[in-house]
């Protein structure tokens, strides 16, 4: 089974992704599931964006996995954890530090973090390039929440690959997600230095085509044993951990 561990869905401003601009790319790249998110921060419990993905994923249950993508200094943002994972069985949170502006190791954050711990849940953390998302700050949240499942979406972008990959090296509640980072060699390295167990395939799609990320992860020249864990078993083993209650 493969399973993207990164997508989105969205229907609102700017973005128009519906998950039936997803699903046909999933099938041409062979991709049995995937884990969706919007484009847009919940504040708080009820949020549109939410009900957005807990409608696709009633819609669409043997291919959708939902996460709950939400701006942790909103006043609401603990009770949107607790209701996303809890009423709703959503099994992530996705955290946008550069859409929201702030520190991923803002105590606002570690809060949302360690919320997420309590139900088992991994947090999904957007790293890049930019300021507020390089994998050093990022890893410092890691560090204060060992309790914490993070993933570091796309691996620390285009130029901080080296520094998402020295992070999970250093702090074993660290996975590394490979989404629109473009080096098949260092998904390689990142097996090399980590293990295959803590790194997941995911596409960013539709923005990023799944069947080119796919491609990637095969081009990086892993054992069978390695690929299939890194497309999907290690995301299935995780998510199977999720709880509803705390």
């Amino acid at each position: 089974m493969i399973i993207d561990s990164h997508a989105h869905i969205d229907a609102a401003g700017y973005w128009v992704d519906p998950p039936e601009i997803l699903l046909p790319l999933m099938d041409e790249a062979g991709v049995d599931m995937a884990i969706v998110m919007t484009y847009r921060d919940a504040d708080g419990p009820g949020h549109p964006a939410t009900r957005y993905v807990v409608d696709a994923v009633n819609r669409y249950p043997d291919r959708l996995i939902g996460y709950v993508r939400l701006n942790p200094q909103s006043p609401g943002a603990l009770e949107a954890v607790d209701e996303a994972l809890g009423q709703y069985r959503l099994k992530g949170v996705k955290l946008h530090p550069i859409s929201y502006v702030g520190f991923p190791y803002g105590e606002a954050t570690l809060q949302v973090m360690r919320r997420a711990a309590e139900f088992s849940a991994p947090v999904l953390f957007h790293t890049g390039d930019e300021a507020l998302a390089l994998p050093q700050e990022v890893a410092e949240a890691a560090r204060l929440c060992p309790e914490t499942i993070v993933i570091m979406g796309h691996m620390g972008g285009y130029f901080h690959c080296q520094a998402a990959i020295q992070a999970a090296l250093e702090l074993p509640n660290v996975m590394l997600d490979t989404s629109a980072m473009p080096y098949p060699a260092l998904i390689c390295r990142a097996v090399e230095a980590i293990g295959a167990e803590r790194v997941l395939y995911a596409s960013d799609g539709p923005g990023c085509v799944p069947m080119l990320e796919v491609e990637k992860v095969r081009l990086a020249g892993l054992s069978c044993r390695d690929e299939t864990l890194v497309l999907g078993e290690n995301i299935q083993r995780l998510l199977a951990g999720v709880r509803h209650d705390r």
